[in-house]
């Protein structure tokens, strides 16, 4: 079949060269030309997507990416993987609309349609299959296919790829259903049916609310065992050990990427705005895990203070850029918004991370660097905020005159504080 995945990025490419490899003329559609032209030259920019899979699909041609609406023309099936990120506390759905516009021209009768942008329950019925109508002409269920799959994908993870992960279906009646579950079932070990895209679209809200609300859970304990003179890193150790009923999450310096930081708020939104009503969880989930970088901070300031000197005019090497270990996806990360809160306190910051490579929206007088053992003896205080595996731990603890451990990568010691 002819299929075009809208949008080229973390959740795009996997599905994109997937399906290329299970035997489909692929069309990589997305209006970023700089990222078009790097996949086009057999490049990755995803983890999980190496070179050699992308210059294979390339050069069989069963994977071609495009920046050109046109090339969006005869598709058979067309997937919409684009961002969904919030304005102002509000959900921004125009990427979502400008896809559909775009697709509407070139929709035809028995192609299939899905949406796999995280949402609040209701988009893909309310909002995507009005404009793919007005544009085309068609309607969804009876003269095209239409349905909703969540994006499950779970970047630097060995262990559950887009493969090996199962994936929710859902349809807008049961000919919809079929035609995306048959899609699905040629690119992944397991489909999981529900009856339609909304409980589709909140099962993937649920999933994220349950994380976020569970990192607020232990961030909050951790700040209060700190002072509380409590290692609660031992404490939830202790507690993983019960076979039943508890489920292990850690502590951090905030949460990062696109699935915490902003999904909850879309169903937090939707209750907001349809019953009048205030989800009290993710509201406060939110409230706790956007101050953890302010926390941070402190933490580094009281350091600085128990020895009587001051973060102002200080060097501080910041371990890790990305919100998660061994990625290079740096959007919503909390190393961000710690490196602009130790710049405004007059610190000299620097930060390594062999992960992010392009450039980020941080101060310019944040100075990248390599992890040297000179950087770390030179540093006042060493920051670990995302714990890669290609950090060398060990040179840490011998050259780092002290160290913050955000993330309990490090043994204890007395040059080494954990969060």
């Amino acid at each position: 079949m002819r299929v075009v995945v809208v949008g080229q990025g973390y959740v795009g490419l996997p599905l994109a060269i997937r399906a290329a490899e299970v035997g489909h003329e692929v069309i990589g559609y997305d209006v970023d030309s700089r990222r078009i032209k790097t996949l086009a030259a057999g490049e990755s920019f995803v983890e999980d997507v190496s070179s050699e899979r992308i210059r294979a699909a390339l050069d069989n041609g069963s994977y071609r990416p495009s920046e050109s609406a046109r090339d969006c023309g005869g598709f058979d099936i067309a997937v919409v993987t684009v961002p969904t990120p919030l304005h102002e506390g509000t959900p921004d759905l125009r990427y979502i609309k400008e896809s559909a516009v775009t697709l509407a021209r070139y929709l035809r009768p028995g192609a299939t349609v899905v949406l796999e942008s995280t949402t609040y329950p209701g988009t893909t019925q309310e909002l995507f299959a009005p404009i793919l109508e007005d544009g085309s002409g068609l309607t969804a269920g009876s003269d095209f296919h239409l349905g909703y799959s969540p994006e499950r994908i779970d970047p630097g993870n060995a262990v559950w790829g887009f493969k090996e992960t199962p994936k929710v279906v859902a349809g807008v009646n049961e000919a919809s259903l079929k035609a995306v579950q048959d899609f699905y079932a040629q690119l992944v070990d397991t489909t999981v049916p529900v009856s339609s895209p909304k409980e589709a679209e909140l099962a993937k809200l649920l999933e994220n609310t349950f994380r976020h609300v569970n990192i607020a859970l232990v961030n909050e304990i951790a700040m209060f065992a700190h002072h509380l003179d409590i290692d609660v890193w031992q404490a939830i150790d202790a507690a993983s050990t019960k076979p039943f009923g508890f489920m292990k999450f850690t502590p951090g310096p905030g949460v990062g990427g696109h699935c915490l930081p902003i999904d909850p708020s879309y169903l937090s939104w939707r209750v907001q705005r349809e019953l009048g009503q205030s989800f009290r969880f993710v509201e406060l989930a939110n409230d706790i895990n956007n101050h953890m970088p302010e926390y941070v901070a402190r933490r580094i300031s009281d350091l600085f203070n128990e020895r009587r000197r001051s973060v102002n005019g200080s060097r501080i090497l910041l371990l890790g850029l990305a919100y998660k270990k061994n990625t290079s996806d740096a959007r919503e990360s909390p190393a961000l918004r710690i490196s602009q809160l130790l710049l405004d306190m007059g610190a000299q910051v620097r930060a390594a991370d062999p992960h992010v490579v392009e450039s980020l929206p941080v101060d310019s007088r944040l100075v990248r660097v390599e992890p040297t053992p000179e950087e770390l003896s030179a540093a006042d205080v060493v920051v670990l905020l995302t714990d890669h595996d290609s950090f060398d731990y060990e040179l840490v603890a011998e050259h780092a005159p002290f160290v913050l451990d955000c993330r309990r990568r490090l043994s204890a010691g007395p040059t080494i504080e954990v969060l």
